[in-house]
């Protein structure tokens, strides 16, 4: 399984890179004369969709495709000189290496008799009139530029667009993480210039998708084809929820569960749902470079006040531009449709992690203190030290962070991953338009079996008291009972975190036990 890179045939699993997108759609646009974006979130594919375009249209015959990453020249910021020459020394040195073609001289004569805000298309108007094919130009991590350097960039592809495909690119594909519309470019000069407006002659935006559920399952079956070992059935459900496809979280979760718990790499051992859960435990746990980076969107104001209310489960509406919520979801962090969430399980797991994480290192509440004689969780003696803490403690932590909101939530739920931590597992759902997060606690009382053996099963429901104290309790009372009832758990909890204005800590701090049908209910109050 690869988790880093463009996908190798022969080296990697792998699912046919042009089964990904319309093949025919990209080869009519292409022959239109077309110009247009390809763009999906990070470690998606796309580079390796690229090549493999590239690869074919070659072989085709009908055109002299390169592709060329020109992520480099972001170093260069503002400075368009030092970034023209960036760029046209990597479309120089990938056309040496994909095309067996020297460019130098072209390169050469472009840097140093050319202005800069025009090297780049005198380079390509020079190329692409050598050619006897028309050129294809394939132009990855172009939405890594900022600033001039960008607006140069699609200002010089733009001027140079009339003069195809006899001297410029017959069609050129612009790929990145965002849709050039979104692009929202600051020049050296404190302006603000869109994506749309600097590159007006964009034809269409194609979007690179998730795997299939089918592909998900495709790709590592390869991994049973290719070793012999095998999968119990009951993973296939588990890993379309926690991935629903996005095809990093695949493939690292298969090299984490392949490989990286050695006692598999064992192939005549089947892999087990606990091997599975415990991979996905363990990927979750080391903060993985994808992972950090798409945590790292969180903080930008756009993002966070839609993500804040899917964490807090309250209902977002039409209150958020259109452009917003495509924005988001090119990134990856949620989905649209049916109806808006965050994009899949292991998200819904690694977002609150992400932003409590400084908070969880530095909880001095350790775990002993809430084991009973029987290795089991004291959880009373747990929600009671929380009620403390977050007493003394929430309205410091809130004052000024982003998802103020979703705040007590995340406290809680940072509490609890602290005093679990290496020992159990919290599993998480989100209540849309309920203001409601259903916790799921799993703890192994025998710690020489783990999972294998007894495990306390314990659902906590947090929700927002906003409205009626009574009404509140009752709807969370029936929540809280049909979640336990779901998972089969052993214990059910009901947390009110009051949020009306004028209230006292006296009148918020209190316990008390509800019977609702065959469930009995510690309720708590914050």
């Amino acid at each position: 399984f690869n988790n880093a890179g463009p996908s190798v045939p022969g080296q990697h699993y792998m699912i046919p890179p042009l089964s990904r997108f319309d093949l025919e759609e990209v080869e009519s646009l292409i022959a239109d004369g077309r110009y247009f974006v390809l763009h999906a979130p990070r470690q998606t594919g796309k580079t390796t969709c690229l090549l493999a375009l590239m690869e074919y249209l070659n072989q085709q015959g009908t055109y002299r495709a390169l592709y060329a990453n020109i992520e480099a020249a972001q170093a260069a910021r503002n400075d368009v000189v030092s970034a023209m020459r960036a760029i046209v020394g990597r479309i120089t040195s990938v056309a040496k290496l994909y095309l067996h073609e020297e460019l130098e001289t072209l390169a050469d004569w472009a840097l140093e008799k050319q202005s800069h805000i025009g090297a780049l298309t005198a380079f390509l108007q020079a190329w692409t009139a050598h050619e006897t094919k028309p050129t294809v130009l394939l132009l990855d991590e172009v939405d890594a530029l900022v600033g001039d350097t960008l607006i140069s960039l699609l200002r010089q592809i733009r001027a140079g667009y009339a003069q195809r495909p006899k001297a410029f690119p017959q069609s050129i594909i612009l790929c990145g993480v965002r849709d050039v519309r979104d692009y929202r470019i600051h020049t050296a000069h404190h302006e603000i210039i869109t994506g749309g407006s600097a590159f007006n002659i964009k034809a269409k935006s194609l979007r690179l998708g998730n795997f299939s559920q089918t592909e998900t399952f495709s790709l590592w079956q390869q991994h049973t084809e290719e070793t012999g070992q095998v999968f119990e059935e009951t993973i296939w459900p588990e890993l379309w929820a926690d991935t629903q496809g996005q095809p990093w979280l695949v493939n690292a979760l298969g090299y984490e569960l392949t490989w990286e718990l050695r006692a598999l790499r064992d192939r005549s051992r089947m892999i087990t749902l606990e091997d599975y859960k415990a991979a996905r435990e363990s990927l979750i746990q080391s903060r993985a470079t994808h992972l950090d980076a798409l945590t790292d969107k969180l903080q930008e104001p756009r993002v966070c006040s839609v993500i804040a209310d899917l964490l807090e489960g309250a209902a977002v509406d039409s209150q958020y531009p259109l452009d917003d919520l495509q924005y988001i979801e090119d990134l990856g962090l949620i989905t649209l449709r049916p109806q808006i969430r965050i994009s899949n399980r292991i998200y819904q797991e690694v977002i609150p992690r992400e932003l409590t994480f400084s908070t969880q290192v530095t909880i001095t509440h350790d775990q002993p203190w809430y084991l009973t004689s029987e290795r089991k969780l004291d959880m009373p003696k747990l929600l009671t030290a929380f009620q403390q803490f977050f007493r003394e403690h929430s309205e410091a932590w809130l004052d000024g962070f982003d998802y103020r909101e979703a705040g007590p939530q995340l406290l809680m739920q940072a509490f609890l991953q602290r005093i679990i931590n290496g020992g159990g597992r919290i599993s998480r759902e989100y209540g849309l338009g309920r203001r409601r997060t259903d916790l799921l606690l799993e703890w192994p009382i025998d710690e020489d079996k783990g999972y294998l053996g007894p495990v306390q099963r314990i659902v906590i429901e947090l929700k927002l008291l906003k409205k009626a104290p009574e009404t509140t309790l009752q709807e969370g009372l029936v929540q809280t009972a049909e979640y336990a009832d779901k998972a089969q758990a052993d214990e059910a909890y009901l947390v009110l975190f009051d949020r009306r204005p004028g209230k006292t800590w006296d009148e918020r701090i209190w316990q008390r036990q509800e019977q609702h049908g065959t469930w009995r209910i510690g309720v708590w109050g914050m």
